[in-house]
Formats: structure tokens, sequence, C-alpha cells
């Protein structure tokens, strides 16, 4: 039997690794080592947000713990964090207990596992679109038949779900339904409550999971009058609320990444039982356990009580930076780029006038030295080219009026 191989005469990738597309967000990183460059691109949270002195105390508790957390751990995570995230499930208004929690390497890795665990090749998957790119690799990587599921100011649109769901043959019905209900990436909606209700629903009446990925629910900006307003209500926890007999069809992943630091890589998951356990046996084969040092590090931070003060802080920050791009967007590119403002989250949605081309304009704004995500990439089929996302958590006011600024100059640039 022949083995394919390459042209240097090795075995060849396997198919899905013969030409591989990377995430198109990561592609532009070569962008941002030329000097002087603006990113509105990566959803990085803004460094002078993270809780350096807290961490490093976090740290040396954690340490102090002795040497055993310098071995190996539990695939589930430590029982510290775990009792940890479940009191952040509960203060989110979610029924949940350490058992029901099951830590990972950042919740990417969780919807990964997910999808080894719920996905066969050709299972149709839902995805609200536009929807996060890193979502759709994972999808493509695992063979399924993704279907989108179109958005509107509301956040997923619940009435054309229903009709996609009472069209589609019974074969084809989907395994899952992905969705960021809270002021989703890279969008920034948040899902009304008529439609959570709806959505648990409808995944009950056709017996699919909804994975709701959460990372930046605690994100929510101040009402109008600078009222404080509470994280928004989990799609989890309107299953839970609805007092069904039914199986908890919500699968919910969330993460410390945009909260207290990305380097610490600790998302969870949490849901039904059998869901887990196989979770857990795929997690086995990738990494056996999420690192115990920065666990317990995390643990320790969260029991510190510095946690909801360091989450304040990014709700206030956030919130002047999106009005500050949205603002000189408005000021300086009417007609040109259009956007409403987010209530939450780290991200603004904009769409380009169709009498500018796309490619054009994302030239000429590298060239003016200022990069943001173009809208294309957040979508799986037939994407919309005249859209982009902008970023406004890493970069400081100063840096968005300037970016601000360089991008009416492309603008301008790309209508000559």
């Amino acid at each position: 039997m022949h083995t394919p191989s390459t042209a240097d005469g090795m075995a060849a990738f396997a198919p899905l690794f013969a030409e591989p597309a990377g995430s198109p967000i990561r592609e532009l990183f070569p962008y941002l080592s030329r000097p002087g460059m603006i990113s509105l691109a990566g959803g990085y949270p803004s460094p002078s947000l993270f809780d350096a002195e807290g961490l490093a105390a976090a740290a040396t508790q954690a340490l102090g713990q002795g040497p055993a957390l310098l071995q190996y751990g539990a695939t589930e995570g430590l029982p510290a964090l775990r009792e940890a995230l479940a009191g952040q499930c509960q203060a989110r208004g979610m029924a949940a207990a350490a058992s029901d929690i099951l830590v990972t390497t950042g919740s990417q890795q969780a919807f990964d596992l997910l999808v080894r665990v719920l996905v066969a090749p050709g299972d149709t998957v839902l995805v609200e679109v536009p929807a996060y790119p890193a979502t759709l690799q994972a999808l493509r990587l695992a063979q399924a038949h993704i279907v989108q599921v179109p958005m509107d100011a509301e956040g997923l649109q619940t009435e054309a779900l229903a009709q996609l769901l009472a069209e589609l043959p019974t074969a084809q019905r989907p395994k899952l339904l992905y969705t960021v209900p809270n002021f989703s990436n890279p969008r920034g909606t948040l899902l009304s409550a008529t439609r959570r209700s709806a959505l648990v629903e409808l995944a009950q009446r056709y017996g699919f999971w909804v994975v709701e990925d959460d990372p930046y629910g605690e994100l929510r900006f101040d009402a109008a009058g600078g009222d404080a307003a509470p994280p928004p209500a989990t799609v989890y926890a309107t299953a839970q609320q609805a007092g069904s007999a039914a199986r908890n069809p919500v699968l919910y992943l969330a993460s410390l990444s945009k909260t207290v630091a990305p380097a610490l890589r600790v998302g969870w998951m949490l849901g039904d039982a059998a869901v887990l356990r196989r979770c857990t046996i795929a997690k086995q084969t990738v990494d056996l356990c999420t690192a115990p040092l920065t666990q317990a590090m995390a643990a320790c931070y969260l029991h510190s009580g510095r946690y909801p003060a360091t989450v304040e802080r990014a709700r206030h920050t956030y919130q002047q930076r999106m009005q500050a791009l949205v603002q000189g967007l408005q000021q300086h590119l009417p007609g040109h780029i259009r956007c409403s403002p987010p209530t939450g989250g780290m991200f603004v949605w904009a769409q380009i006038d169709h009498g500018i081309d796309p490619q054009r304009l994302f030239d000429a704004a590298v060239a003016a030295q200022v990069l943001y995500v173009p809208g294309q990439a957040f979508f799986p089929h037939a994407p919309d080219r005249h859209t982009m996302r902008l970023s406004f958590a890493a970069p400081d006011v100063p840096q968005i009026e300037q970016a601000v600024q360089r991008l009416s100059h492309a603008v301008a640039q790309a209508r000559d």
C-alpha cells in the first residue's frame, strides 16, 4: 500500500491540514510590528487594567501552598478554583456547584472539546452571523455542515431560527447552536430576554445544544444618566428559571481572559453532567489538566475580594473608549462608516459605504498606520465585505482619537 508523501519524501499531512487556513485575525499580526501602528483589530484587554499587584499577591499565596501545585492536577480542575467559579456563576443567577464545572485552558478549548464530543463530520451546526472566527475555524476542521442564522440589533433572530428549523429535514437537524448573547463578538449585540426564552424553547423542541459563550457578560456599560447596569442574565439561567422538566439544553462557557488576564488561560464550562464527563475525557488527550499553578493563582485572586473592583474599572474604562470611538466615527466619517454604540463588551461593528472598495480601504488604513479586522472574516459563507470590526479595548482615548483621524484619511484615499 502506497503512503502519500510530500515533495521531500516525508509522509503527507492529513487532508484537513494539507492546506489549512489560519485564524484571519492572527494573520494580521505582522502588521502590528510596524512602528507607530495603532491597532483596533485584536480583542485584547487593556494592559493598563491588569491588576498586577493583586495577581502578584495571588501568585505568592498560591506558591505558599507547597510543592503539590507543581504536580499534575485533576483534569476537571482544582477544587478551590471550581468552587470559586461556581460562585461566579451563582452571582450571575445560575444554580451551579463545583461538581458542575470543568476548568479549561481558556474558553476556546472548552468549545473545541464540545465540538470533538458532539460533532461528527457532516453534522449540522448552527452559528449566528457574523461569528467569532475561531469558532468557524474549529467547525471547519471538524468538517461540520455550518448553517448561518442571521442577527440584528437585538442579537440572534429567533424567528428566523424557528423558520429555519421547521424547514430543515429531520436528518439535517442541528447538533448544536453557537451564540455569544452578551455583547457578541463581533457585533456587540445583547440578546433580548424574549429571544433568550424563545431560543431555549426551540432547543428543547428540536433537541439541539445551545453553546453560550460569555466572555464579555460582566462588561456591561452604565445606562443613560450613569446608573450602574447589572450584568445581563445568561441563557443558561433562563433555561433553569423556565422550570421545565426537560433537560437544560444550554452549555455555558466563560473565561477570566477579558476581566482578569489572558495569560492565566483560565476558562470553564458549566452544563450537563454527561457532556462534561465526555469533555473531561477528551481533555485528557489534549493537556491532561489546565496548569495547576495558574489555577491556584486564579482561585486565590477570586477569593481575595479584588475581582469586583477590577471588573468595575474595566467597565468604566471601556465605556469611555467606546464613546470616543463611536463619537469619532460619527463626527469624522458620517455616511462613510456607520455604527451603533454597543451597551457592553469590547467591539464596534461598522458598515462601510458601498461606494468604497473594502480592499482599497484596508490597504489605505494599513498605510495610514491603523488596523482593523475586515468583516469578511466573520462569515462562513457569502461574507458581507462592506463591514469591519473595531476593538476599543486596548488603545487609550488619545490613541483612539488618532486612529479615527487615520481612518478618515484612509477613507479619503480609498475614495479617490
